[in-house]
């Protein structure tokens, strides 16, 4: 029987589903019953923990699916160990299903669930989903910015008086986005979603780069001195591939700097 997990009182923001961005990652996207029902039987081989969100992301479970069948095109599921959650999860029209295998991440949704038993224990059924979100990304390598001369963020992050100008160094940096460094107080007017617009980065020796954040995670960071600070992972959001390529270019510069350094070349 699955565990059931109520999300904790730190994390008040519901997720955001790569599932419901069509316009962002319909290129993931699976429409082919035959692809669909060959990435839920890997699911099954590899016994992958998914989790199953509904009421709009507020609540969720972790499960595992039991089997799929085809020809009467259901999708059989384990059940939360909490009753309470279960009958909430049957009362849901919208249940989006989340997993990874392999470093891949796969997300589907159904519209309803229903009791049912699968090798004389208790179970959900539901409908093979017609689509399927199969989403895998090269990973990008992160540079650890120079500390002698570190790479600066100017942004700004809405608040209900004034925006707070925020002009910090960056931790890192990757094609696929950055990390920073807060203050608590500079954190906690940021949550899990947001976006923050009109960033301004200058690279060494490729210029300004423009570009939209969206924040990723969050994560409390206590140094050895015991000061507390949050690390902050932001994404690129719509960056286009003519600044995606300055950033390569600098990160490709500065690694071979480094290697040169160590090597005794420079």
């Amino acid at each position: 029987m699955s565990k059931t997990v109520q999300p904790e009182s730190a994390e008040q923001v519901p997720p955001r589903f790569e599932l419901e961005r069509i316009d962002d990652y319909s290129q993931y996207l699976l429409h082919a019953r035959v692809e669909i029902l060959a990435v839920l039987r890997s699911l099954i081989q590899k016994n992958a923990l998914v989790t199953v969100h509904f009421d709009q992301g507020n609540a969720f479970f972790l499960t595992s699916l039991l089997a799929i069948e085809p020809e009467t095109n259901r999708i059989i599921v384990d059940v939360g160990s909490d009753e309470e959650t279960n009958t909430r999860a049957l009362r849901a029209d919208k249940l989006i299903f989340t997993a990874v295998v392999d470093k891949i991440k796969i997300q589907f949704s159904i519209t309803a669930l229903a009791r049912a038993e699968h090798e004389a224990r208790p179970a959900f059924v539901g409908s093979i989903p017609d689509t399927l979100l199969r989403l895998q990304r090269r990973e990008f390598f992160r540079l650890a910015t120079p500390i002698a001369a570190p790479i600066r963020l100017f942004t700004s992050i809405p608040r209900p008086a004034a925006p707070l100008q925020l002009d910090v160094p960056l931790l890192d940096i990757s094609g696929g986005g950055v990390g920073l460094m807060l203050t608590p107080e500079q954190a906690s007017l940021l949550q899990i979603g947001d976006v923050l617009e009109n960033c301004r980065i200058t690279l060494p020796g490729e210029g300004l780069l423009a570009t939209t954040l969206g924040v990723r995670n969050l994560f409390d960071v206590t140094t050895r001195s015991g000061a507390r600070h949050v690390r902050v992972g932001c994404e690129y959001i719509d960056l286009p591939n003519a600044r995606l390529s300055a950033i390569q270019r600098y990160i490709t510069h500065v690694e071979r700097e480094r290697k040169a350094r160590l090597s005794g070349l420079a």
